[in-house]
């Protein structure tokens, strides 16, 4: 038995000290930032989780924090461009990472092509031979949506300038300006509201989407394009170093999670640039678990291992859920509690940050014993 009633431990007051979990009042709470606050965030388990993690962002957003969206998964085609669209006209995101699929998918409905409702519950043979590919329950036509975005792409970028080393947030501004012109809907088109309000977008991997495929045309028969990786690297990074404070909203995982939490060790583990230290926020929506060792499920607190966040607990929030269901409601929590944002336009000031970037690397005496006839002082 113990010797003292554990009520009068203070390790056990500590330990009781939250708020009591009461029967959830839905009456008043109809609005959706009323409900996440008063019900979600009095509740438990990814109820409460989604709550906290729409506070987060609603932080980041009043802490001046330069924020990275990034995005993994379908979400393009279930109409999650709309969602995107709102937050940048609001100034709520500064740039984006990518799968190349989503900015693909994005466009389909800036040039008219539709992409419909359909079934997972069918025979994938007949869809086939019907011209019809599925996207779970989204069904896009052959001809009439994939195949006619293919040829809008290569023919908007027709005049893309390729003189230079490009990266891929060259790219998609180029194609975002060409859909702003020339689309019928171009307010449809989350690439196109980035370009209009001059939000960088990334793409990791640029080969492994339809944009990638589509791009053989002009790189075979016309120039070949110098579109470099690596432009991404450094500007990202550049883009950090820049910023007061750093965060991040994380949907699903995958390459696009890595490229921007890698942006910390590419300052301090290969420039040898201390000035940051860590992204001070961190927001994942994912149905990834951490025990399968994927990039995807890893947690804020093993990302702090590797320098790559401020704190192994602090400010970190993982919502385990689809965000298909999560997303739209952080994001309508943020409009209706945060106000609209200045805009930061970070890709006009790219060759500016890339610029103090390297400076401060050449100027770096570290570096440059370590990269002895690599790095100089020219």
């Amino acid at each position: 038995m113990h010797a003292q009633n554990p009520s009068d431990c203070p390790k056990v007051r500590e330990m009781l000290s939250g708020q009591t979990i009461e029967p959830l009042k839905l009456s008043g709470n109809e609005n959706v930032a009323d409900m996440i606050d008063n019900v979600f965030a009095r509740s438990g388990f990814n109820g409460r989780r989604m709550a906290e993690g729409a506070q987060l962002y609603s932080r980041m957003l009043n802490d001046n924090t330069t924020v990275a969206l990034t995005i993994a998964g379908a979400m393009t085609p279930i109409g999650m461009s709309g969602v995107l669209t709102d937050l940048i006209e609001r100034g709520f995101v500064d740039f984006i990472i990518s799968t190349g699929a989503n900015i693909y998918h994005d466009l389909h409905r800036a040039f008219d092509m539709p992409m419909v409702q359909g079934s997972p519950h069918v025979d994938d043979n007949e869809l086939a031979d019907l011209g019809v590919a599925r996207i779970y329950d989204v069904f896009i036509q052959d001809d009439q949506t994939l195949m006619a975005t293919d040829k809008a792409v290569v023919n908007a970028l027709r005049d893309f300038d390729q003189s230079e080393p490009f990266s891929t947030a060259t790219l998609h501004k180029a194609l975002g300006d060409r859909v702003a012109a020339n689309a019928p809907n171009p307010e449809k088109s989350f690439v196109a509201t980035a370009a209009k309000f001059d939000v960088p977008i990334y793409t990791s991997s640029p080969g492994d989407s339809s944009i990638g495929m589509g791009l053989i045309i002009p790189h075979m028969f016309k120039k070949p394009l110098q579109l470099n990786p690596l432009c991404d690297v450094i500007e990202t990074a550049a883009i950090v170093r820049d910023a007061e404070t750093n965060g991040v909203v994380e949907i699903g995982g995958g390459s696009p999670k890595n490229f921007y939490l890698q942006t910390q060790p590419t300052l301090h583990q290969i420039l040898n640039d201390t000035s940051k230290g860590g992204h001070d926020y961190f927001l994942q929506l994912t149905t990834d678990s951490p025990q399968w060792g994927g990039l995807s499920g890893a947690t804020p607190a093993e990302a702090r291992s590797w320098g790559k966040l401020k704190d192994a607990h602090k400010n970190n929030v993982v919502v385990y859920s689809c965000a298909s269901l999560t997303f739209p409601l952080i994001a309508q929590y943020a409009m209706i509690r945060n106000k609209p944002r200045t805009h930061k336009r970070l890709y006009l000031r790219l060759d500016e940050m890339v610029t103090t970037l390297k400076d401060v690397a050449r100027g770096n005496d570290v570096l440059k014993k370590d990269y002895e006839g690599i790095v100089d002082i020219h």
